[in-house]
């Protein structure tokens, strides 16, 4: 049984609609991804924002009637979203922009966005009866998978490139799922996990071909638009790799303009590393996505085909964002200064978004008073070996306060 307020389930590409049940993950006319629809004016007639100010319930879950569930699991105690949201008025000045503001996705239970997808993805798996979930992952998305499936009690199998982050895969297995490292990219990790769910009747946590994971995303939209008073930013930068954030994101902000609780979109502007820029290469060629050979520091976002790309687009050009490429050089010094001026540790990915914030500022996009948010969707913690790259490598210091004073004389210069 799904929700009333589902009417079912959308193509993009082809206009083809159908129920939402029995679940598809692709549409079944061109294979394409999928969106749910809803009955925003059943959803108006019992909930509204004023309700939702009485909902004392801080997490994702405060948005139950705008997602694809029966219901909200039974313990959510461990709190998935509800994460801050952090104004910067000092680096707004310094950038002539009426406010700068920080979505600090690191604060998720698994240091990242993703659990907004697998807290989602558990809960829909369980409805359909299943009790196993497979996915691909570089790494974040199986460790937040690892995390959220420990604590529903779920059984979890990540299929991840080998070479990922060792603390991403650290995670996995600390947290007891079945790790598959696979000696092969990301995107080859997909194919294999998508198969294997096939074959074994097992429930697929696939970003991009899983409807289910852009609605757990668009939370954050959600948030961003309740912390600001339902006030829309004038832009909004995010990372991409696969594109399901990005499409998530917007998928939030039209679902709130379809309610009419918000008056305009904001300009979702996609962050790509350059070497892993098939989305933003396709904006600028006009052209359809090609695959790339990814090579980039930024793990989380290096893809060779992105798998939501075509819904990616369609977020950017809609919202009238834009893309930005930016260096893995770029991606580490902003890195730093994001760490040294917010307090914020964002992994390379996240990063990257800052740094596409920083490059928008030097191509005069912004007006005197915009409003601007920077959305980190993951912690830093989870690869500091990138991190070390700028820093340079710490020496002993003898055991006496004439040599400590000595050191802190040298590093003030």
């Amino acid at each position: 049984m799904i929700p009333e307020a589902i009417l079912g389930l959308r193509c993009d590409n082809c206009s083809w609609e159908g129920p939402a049940e029995p679940f598809s993950y692709l549409c079944p006319t061109c294979g394409k991804n999928l969106d749910f629809i809803y009955d925003y004016d059943r959803i108006a007639s019992f909930c509204g924002p004023l309700s939702l100010n009485k909902d004392h319930d801080a997490s994702m879950w405060r948005y139950l009637p705008l997602l694809p569930v029966k219901a909200a699991p039974e313990n959510k105690s461990l709190r998935v979203g509800g994460t801050p949201l952090v104004d910067f008025p000092k680096i707004a000045r310094e950038h002539n922009i009426g406010q700068l503001q920080i979505k600090d996705d690191t604060r998720n239970p698994s240091g990242s966005l993703k659990d907004r997808a697998s807290e989602l993805a558990i809960q829909h798996a369980r409805e359909l009866g299943k009790n196993t979930i497979v996915a691909a992952s570089t790494g974040n998305a199986g460790s937040s998978l690892a995390s959220l499936s420990a604590y529903h009690g779920m059984k979890s199998i990540i299929l991840a490139p080998a070479t990922a982050p060792i603390a991403k895969l650290t995670q996995i297995l600390q947290h007891g799922a079945q790790l598959v490292p696979v000696d092969a990219n990301y995107d080859t990790a997909f194919d294999l996990a998508f198969e294997w769910a096939q074959k074994h009747e097992s429930y697929c946590r696939n970003t991009g071909i899983n409807p289910i994971l852009a609605e757990g995303k668009k939370t954050v939209a959600l948030e961003i638009a309740e912390q600001n008073d339902w006030k829309v930013p004038d832009h909004l930068f995010v990372p991409v790799g696969d594109g399901c954030i990005i499409s998530g994101v917007y998928k939030g902000f039209f679902d709130l303009l379809s309610l009419k609780w918000i008056d305009s979109m904001p300009a979702i502007h996609a962050v790509q590393a350059e070497g892993s820029a098939a989305i933003v290469d396709s904006l600028a060629q006009e052209g359809d996505i090609q695959s790339v050979s990814a090579d980039t520091i930024a793990d989380s976002i290096s893809v060779d085909q992105p798998r939501d790309g075509d819904k990616a687009r369609r977020a950017i050009t809609r919202s009238g964002g834009k893309g930005f490429m930016v260096s893995d050089d770029d991606i580490l010094r902003a890195q730093k200064r994001l760490s040294e001026t917010t307090g914020i540790f964002a992994e390379p990915a996240a990063a990257a978004a800052y740094a596409g914030f920083l490059q928008a500022t030097h191509a005069g996009i912004f007006k005197a008073g915009d409003h601007v948010v920077v959305l980190l969707t993951g912690s830093g913690l989870k690869d500091t070996a990138s991190a070390q790259k700028l820093l340079k490598p710490v020496e002993a210091v003898k055991s006496t306060l004439v040599d400590v004073e000595n050191y802190l004389e040298k590093l003030q210069g």
